[in-house]
């Protein structure tokens, strides 16, 4: 269990950051014992429904499949960042294990979720804040080098409004950067923001990442196989009273 106590004035400078720049760095919220607890459970993981193995293998809804995975919904520092960017009702639409292999190709500059196009004055507006409806943290798992698969991001580019273009690298002079940092360090980011995945281009070292997803109360839940959905009554057996909101048991409104 966290012991961490998270002082409101971090959370308010990186939710800053999430508005400024569309993403923020989150330093040490991993120990060492957690990392490799982490890493040795993504390789006891087997594909089921959507997942995949081969040059990287996906795994998704860990959370359902052994409690040891709720621990990593609502970390310190994570948990309430995505609060106040989301809502003390925010809640969680995934959670996947990734280790990607040597030879990895990774993807092309994206966004992960846009609400809405918006005209470019608005968003040029510096008095405009874009609300956030879904944002991701990254728990990696190993350092992060040049050649091993690091997350690049256009800083500012969640202001753009758009999908970026086929074959498009910048916005704004502002081209993809690494974001190079440590195992148990968190790159927490919001959907608009353009980013991209890397090659892996080590001789023989796999990246190990857990993805957590988190959306608005009003923003379904992704939890496939949907409609043959079940929670794992162990895990819930598990859960505390936030990792229950987190996984969906919210207080009723006008449109339960």
């Amino acid at each position: 269990m966290w012991t961490t106590a998270i002082d409101s004035r971090l959370t308010a400078t990186r939710l800053q950051a999430l508005h400024e720049q569309g993403f923020v760095l989150l330093p040490g919220v991993l120990e060492a014992q957690q990392i490799g607890e982490l890493r040795e459970a993504i390789d006891r993981l087997r594909p089921v429904h959507w997942d995949y193995s081969g040059l990287v293998d996906h795994y998704k809804c860990v959370f359902n499949r052994d409690p040891l995975w709720l621990l990593y919904l609502d970390p310190p520092g994570v948990i309430e960042l995505a609060e106040a960017a989301l809502g003390a009702d925010c809640h969680v639409i995934g959670q996947t294990a990734w280790r990607c292999h040597p030879g990895f190709i990774g993807a092309e500059l994206h966004l992960d979720y846009l609400v809405m196009e918006l005209p470019p004055a608005l968003l040029a507006d510096p008095t405009f804040g874009l609300p956030m409806q879904i944002c991701t943290a990254h728990l990696y798992l190993d350092d992060i080098s040049e050649d091993l698969c690091p997350t690049l991001v256009v800083p500012g580019s969640h202001r753009a409004g758009r999908q970026p273009l086929a074959g498009e690298t910048q916005w704004q002079g502002r081209t993809a950067e690494p974001v190079l940092c440590r195992a148990g360090d968190v790159l927490f980011f919001r959907s608009e923001l353009w980013h991209a995945g890397s090659r892996n281009r080590t001789a023989n070292q796999s990246r190990y990442l857990l993805q957590v997803h988190y959306g608005r109360r009003m923003v379904a839940q992704k939890f496939s196989p949907y409609l043959a959905w079940q929670f794992n009554p162990e895990v819930l057996a598990a859960c505390t009273p936030k990792q229950r909101r987190l996984l969906g048991e919210h207080e009723a409104t006008e449109y339960d």
